[in-house]
């Protein structure tokens, strides 16, 4: 690889380190439609390629959120032990499905996000804080079920932790985004090994993305600080329906 394509690989993953941050998931959701239309990568092979950006972006990411808004461990251990094991479980399910569905199934799993996060936006919900609505021994069952659309899309664990956790759990958007991240790193990081074990991670695309990732995440995660709640969750309901829209052209 030559060094301007390698720099065009840092500013990409600069831009989607800043979502990333931004919106507490990383930047795969963006970054796989991204290198399916710029550079014709497979479902598969752009999911493992877009995590080894996304693996440390979530970590850095995660510790930027903690220093906001301190995470409570046990709330980071019942996600993220049982999105674990349901991530790699539903891995090895993913690399064995037929590319083309499996990237029309993500982009109707992101329609009815985007749906629901609108049906939220304009219905009135209990005020959001930093504790749980429910006891947090159920955090648990939102792991694995998270987990199973991250192994399976590489990036779908934040995406519905998210929105459950400030519905359902009653915490606000922020604190929602630094606990979907204490999910979301052992889930990418369990399917990240799986995808590599199986040739399907482009490591000289994905270093330069992740290098700009960790160069910009911080700046989203700051802004994200900064945006009132209800602007924040509109802006992550929008950028759902672009990343639909760009997959559905690329299926």
């Amino acid at each position: 690889m030559d060094l301007i394509t390698a720099g065009v690989h840092v500013l990409l993953g600069a831009l989607l380190g800043t979502i990333g941050g931004l919106f507490g998931i990383g930047g795969g959701l963006i970054a796989i439609p991204a290198l399916g239309i710029l550079f014709g990568l497979d479902q598969q092979l752009a999911q493992g390629t877009a995590l080894v950006m996304v693996v440390p972006n979530v970590l850095l990411a995660l510790w930027r959120y903690h220093q906001h808004n301190p995470i409570d461990h046990r709330h980071a251990l019942a996600l993220g032990l049982s999105g674990l094991l349901s991530a790699w479980l539903a891995s090895l399910l993913a690399l064995q499905l037929d590319a083309r569905s499996m990237r029309y199934a993500f982009v109707g799993f992101l329609l009815a996000l985007a749906l629901f996060n609108l049906w939220r936006l304009y219905r009135p919900l209990p005020a959001a804080g930093q504790g749980l609505r429910y006891p947090w021994p159920w955090l648990s069952v939102l792991g694995g079920l998270s987990g199973l659309l991250g192994g399976l899309f590489a990036v779908g664990s934040a995406v519905l932790a998210t929105p459950s956790l400030t519905a359902i759990f009653g915490v606000s958007q922020v604190v929602a985004q630094g606990l979907s991240l204490s999910l979301a790193l052992p889930a990418t990081a369990v399917t990240l090994v799986t995808y590599a074990a199986h040739d399907e991670v482009n490591w000289s695309m994905g270093i330069p993305l992740a290098i700009g990732g960790l160069l910009s995440i911080s700046w989203g995660v700051k802004l994200a600080h900064a945006l009132p709640d209800r602007l924040l969750r509109k802006l992550f309901c929008g950028f759902l329906l672009v990343c639909a829209v760009g997959l559905a052209v690329i299926a």
